[in-house]
């Protein structure tokens, strides 16, 4: 069985201009049913895309998303995204969907404050005590204050990440670099993907050169470059297959990136969350654009 892959890049606090800055490819079956970025009615001020095909659900339960943002005055922004890592002989059964492990963070009552609710510190806490209550995952949470992260397939315990530059993607590690005018230094635990690699050196000469160009960011997503087979990360899948997942934008015949999503949130507190879906071999289906503003806390 193949979960579904993505790609987050991760700019935090990498410009004196931006708090937040976001690019990440969600790839999943194309049958598998997905509602576009909207706002939803069971979530007062969350905006993201539904995962309306998510095993794992329980009665009455809203759908689940891979990356959402809230913009309720009272929580004054709180942003998550998730992605799986690939392994297909750690399976869980009778799990919850990971898209409910998001929302139960970005979940809002309208009725109290923010301060009520985990940071994002004590949710990733909370939840390393459970590590097998979901197949494998990466989690980043943040409130905009602090951005943190987590995989219930590493060893380590949930970790705070630095101003700079992060790039998660299937494998149970983050990569990271410290906000520099030049060349990234990265560095993980591991061998790191070269998608992730490539896309956050991308990544990082946008924000450098011209942190606002919308279209410069989706032009990183969209590079549908196949990684040579000896430099793939073997996963267990055929080669063809995972040839194709080695771009960043995947586009194979049954599988590939459904939504490619932007967001900018600026020291000010404006904010740009932009999301193009795809259909079959990357075919464009549409384009979702909200702004808004959030009052950040320093």
């Amino acid at each position: 069985m193949l979960d579904h892959m993505c790609l987050v890049l991760i700019g935090w606090r990498a410009h004196p201009d931006y708090r937040l800055i976001v690019a990440a490819n969600r790839d999943e079956f194309y049958s598998r049913p997905t509602e576009s970025m909207r706002a939803w009615p069971e979530v007062p001020g969350l905006i993201a895309g539904r995962d309306t095909g998510a095993a794992g659900r329980a009665a009455g339960e809203p759908p689940g998303t891979w990356l959402g943002l809230v913009t309720q005055p009272q929580d004054n922004g709180r942003f998550g995204t998730v992605t799986n890592v690939r392994n297909r002989n750690a399976r869980v059964i009778d799990g919850r969907s990971r898209g409910a492990l998001l929302m139960d963070f970005l979940h809002t009552d309208p009725d109290h404050p923010s301060s009520e609710r985990p940071a994002p510190e004590e949710y990733t806490h909370d939840i390393a005590t459970g590590r097998d209550d979901y197949d494998g995952y990466n989690l980043v949470v943040s409130d905009l204050r602090t951005l943190w992260w987590h995989s219930n397939r590493s060893a380590g315990m949930p970790q705070q990440l630095a101003a700079g530059f992060h790039g998660v993607s299937n494998s149970a590690f983050v990569t990271s670099a410290r906000p520099i005018d030049t060349d990234l230094e990265l560095s993980a635990p591991q061998p790191i993907w070269p998608k992730v690699r490539t896309g956050l050196t991308e990544l990082n000469a946008v924000v450098r050169s011209d942190p606002e160009a919308l279209d410069r960011y989706f032009s990183v997503l969209t590079d549908r470059t196949e990684t040579l087979d000896q430099q793939a990360p073997p996963t267990g899948l055929p080669l063809d297959l995972e040839r194709a997942l080695s771009a960043r934008f995947v586009a194979h015949s049954l599988y590939g990136t459904r939504a490619s999503t932007v967001l900018l949130v600026r020291e000010d507190g404006t904010f740009d969350l932009v999301e193009r879906s795809f259909g079959t071999l990357g075919q464009e289906l549409g384009t979702v654009a909200r702004q808004g503003r959030l009052d950040l806390a320093r």
